[in-house]
């Protein structure tokens, strides 16, 4: 499957609309304030999406990935350790939520931890009564010319 980067010239209003992608090509660049944690969003083929956050240290049960239609929220928050005094922490560990408008049909196919990072899988499955149809368009008949009654009958 070929992987394509997200444009990056989206900013942070490309980053969290999936799906949307062809609508905002020409978005101006800025940047966001809050960026954790890091994320990845890559289109990996016509209908599909790869998010990817960097989350090392947090644990399944420490994360959670809600979907519901046209809206994606992930969150994380950190179990309280009461034990050890840190001299250095420079490992982030901080709660956060992320909300992320999808496009309609697109839904989460999978969610899962691998080497500190949260991956979820996203696809658009539009139905098929609602994907677009080529409309054939008809050029009006071409009638023969009509003669005009000259006001002469025809014998009969």
């Amino acid at each position: 499957m070929r992987m394509v980067e997200f444009p990056a010239n989206l900013g942070p209003l490309g980053r969290l609309l999936i799906g949307f992608d062809r609508l905002f090509e020409d978005a101006l660049r800025f940047e966001s304030e809050d960026n954790y944690p890091p994320y990845n969003i890559a289109k990996t083929g016509e209908d599909s999406y790869r998010l990817t956050f960097a989350v090392a240290g947090f644990t399944p049960e420490e994360l959670s990935v809600t979907w519901q239609p046209n809206v994606l929220i992930v969150a994380g928050r950190k179990a309280e350790k009461n034990g050890g005094h840190y001299l250095h922490r420079g490992i982030a560990a901080r709660a956060f939520e992320k909300q992320f408008s999808l496009a309609d049909h697109v839904e989460v196919k999978e969610a899962r931890l691998e080497n500190g990072m949260l991956v979820i899988e996203l696809v658009r499955n539009v139905p098929e009564a609602l994907k677009p149809r080529r409309i054939e368009i008809r050029a009006p008949a071409t009638q023969p010319p009509q003669l005009e009654a000259s006001g002469v009958r025809e014998a009969a």
